[in-house]
């Protein structure tokens, strides 16, 4: 996606006449440096493993989005029963075995995804409890996350980028779009400290 239209050159301090590879180009430096496909709202699959005795995950892209006609980021969701350990649950015998007898340990369950809490600025999402105290030590959530409108710092920073490739001699356009290999070989000159700082917010920070 292109993080800068025609109509907005001038309002961000580019010249009117600036040529699309340029910002093709920055819109991509954006995305790389970001660690995603786009800024703006997509749909994500992600596998988790859940910490023993815990009940919560944290997703790696935000914020989270719903995507209309949709109310809910979370599209959908599945879980691994884990296989329990002494000292994890308070009724391990009888759980264990409840649970052994519907053959549930490292089978996988969907989940209703509406049962899911998430937060969507950190990604904070808390799995639904079992009453039998079955816990999860896997889960698989498709959800979407995004910008949406894409915000003022993006757009700034893509122009920046613009402007630190156009005061790099070594590069140009031609034929209309900038080798990708030399952009990423003067990527560190380019993504200066004020482009970090604004798209900062948006780099994927995946937990482990």
């Amino acid at each position: 996606m292109n993080y800068l239209q025609p109509s907005e050159y001038v309002a961000y301090g580019l010249e009117a006449t600036t040529a699309p590879a340029w910002v093709i180009a920055a819109s991509a430096m954006v995305d790389a440096h970001c660690r995603r496909a786009t800024l703006s709202v997509a749909q994500y699959t992600e596998r988790l493993l859940v910490t023993a005795g815990r009940n919560t995950v944290r997703l790696t892209y935000l914020p989270l989005a719903a995507l209309a006609p949709a109310t809910s980021a979370i599209v959908s969701a599945r879980a691994r029963y884990a296989s329990p350990r002494r000292g994890e649950w308070i009724y391990e015998e009888m759980a264990w075995e409840a649970a052994a007898a519907f053959r549930l340990p490292g089978s996988w369950t969907d989940l209703n995804a509406l049962d899911l809490e998430a937060s969507y600025e950190t990604g904070d999402t808390t799995l639904p409890l079992n009453a039998l105290g079955w816990g999860f030590s896997e889960i698989e959530v498709v959800y979407t996350a995004g910008l949406d409108p894409i915000p003022d710092s993006v757009k700034v920073a893509c122009a920046q980028l613009i402007k630190n490739s156009q005061a790099t001699p070594a590069l140009n356009v031609r034929k209309g779009f900038l080798d990708r290999m030399r952009l990423e070989y003067f990527a560190e000159t380019l993504l200066d400290q004020n482009v970090r700082a604004l798209l900062a917010p948006y780099v994927a920070q995946k937990v482990g």
